[in-house]
């Protein structure tokens, strides 16, 4: 059974920063991308990076693109999502997803975690 844990949300000011973790358990080769999305209230789910196994290869939506970067310990099992110069807008619930793709939507990802709060206070 495939889990994941996201860890390192928060409250910050805006301009500020914030590491996100998720750690991976029973993951294998087959599901070789995890990535973030996010969800603001009343708002969709949005995309926000993703990284394939060997980390090599990025995507990240263009609203956050120079300022977040995700980063992927294959060995264990755990991304991460570096957020710089925090902005009012990226506040959301950030979801760790985990699939077989690189995709800028949510249905071909197969493994969500629960969710971890990132509020930035303008």
């Amino acid at each position: 059974q495939v889990q994941l844990v996201e860890s390192g949300g928060g409250l910050v000011q805006a301009g500020g920063s914030l590491r996100l973790s998720c750690a991976a358990s029973a993951l294998t080769l087959t599901w070789n991308v995890m990535g973030w999305f996010r969800q603001a209230p009343g708002k969709e789910r949005e995309f926000v990076a993703a990284v394939n196994w060997s980390g090599r290869r990025t995507s990240y939506a263009d609203s956050v693109k120079g300022r977040f970067t995700i980063s992927r310990d294959s060995a264990e099992n755990t991304v991460y999502l570096q957020m710089n110069s925090l902005k009012f807008e990226d506040t959301a619930v950030y979801y760790c997803t985990a699939g077989r793709v690189i995709a800028t939507l949510p249905a071909p990802y197969d493994y969500w975690g629960q969710g971890t709060q990132v509020t930035v206070s303008s």
